[in-house]
């Protein structure tokens, strides 16, 4: 089975999707490419980053999922390891993905503040920069650190609890019913008083646990929204379908997307 996720070798998205498949592994250089090749048929799974604790959502796969037809079969938690890598202690400029580098920002300003920081494509990337500059160190996770690199400093994370969510997505026909949690895409196609509170309170009057709630711009025109909700709740439960039918009532004149129910998988 072909996963593809965001390379290269030795990023986060590449650990999350080791931990779905045994099998061949390929990379795209954007979320819409993961998409856009499981949509095709070029891959059976695409893993893509959802949320960081830190950092909050990603905001290109939450456009993505609600402009491409996929289904959501798992999601993978996973801690984040920051780790400052280069050849030695001697290095003038640090390099990585922008994340990483505000998710290390404390560390930095206490131990380096002199440095130059730079923005590169991805965790992985700033490791192989660090092997070709010995003037550069990367931040990625510690086991990038082979050959002539080192580990300077590991855990250099500014908080403890960074982790982030991926979700696994397939082909729209592999939705599931079964699964702890639900994701939807709401666009109610609508703006006025309340209108918020009428898409929640279907899951508040049945006892389901909102566990995001996030609105993006539709793209359609300014101030038009749509809403990416997760529930702890699964499609095979009735009061979930009775949710659901309420809110698809509610946004008539818009759409409503099931990406599917899935289960959580914790690794490290």
């Amino acid at each position: 089975m072909e996963t593809v996720t965001l390379g290269p070798t030795g990023t986060y998205s590449h650990r999350a999707a080791s931990a779905v498949t045994d099998d061949g592994i390929s990379f795209a250089e954007s979320v819409r490419g993961i998409a856009d090749a499981v949509a095709n048929g070029d891959a059976d799974r695409g893993v893509v980053p959802i949320e960081n604790s830190i950092e909050g959502s990603v905001t290109e796969t939450l456009d993505t999922l609600a402009d491409v037809e996929l289904a959501v079969v798992r999601e993978v938690v996973t801690p984040v390891r920051h780790a400052l890598i280069a050849q030695s202690e001697n290095f003038d400029t640090v390099a990585s993905h922008s994340q990483a580098l505000a998710q290390v920002r404390d560390y930095l300003d206490e131990n380096y503040p002199d440095a130059d920081r730079e923005a590169v494509a991805s965790t992985a990337q700033s490791v192989e920069i660090a092997r070709d500059d010995p003037t550069v160190a990367g931040i990625a996770h510690p086991d990038n650190a082979t050959g002539d690199l080192q580990v300077i400093a590991e855990d250099i994370q500014d908080r403890t609890s960074n982790s982030t969510r991926f979700f696994v997505v397939a082909p729209p026909g592999e939705r599931s019913r079964a699964g702890g949690k639900s994701s939807f895409v709401v666009y109610p196609n609508a703006n006025y008083p309340g209108l918020l509170l009428e898409l929640l309170e279907p899951f508040a009057d049945r006892d389901i646990n909102l566990s995001r709630v996030e609105s993006r711009p539709s793209g359609e025109r300014l101030g038009d929204y749509l809403f990416h909700i997760d529930v702890d709740a699964g499609l095979y439960e009735d009061r979930t379908q009775a949710a659901l039918d309420e809110i698809e009532a509610i946004a008539a004149d818009g759409w409503v997307r099931r990406l599917g129910s899935y289960d959580v998988e914790h690794v490290v």
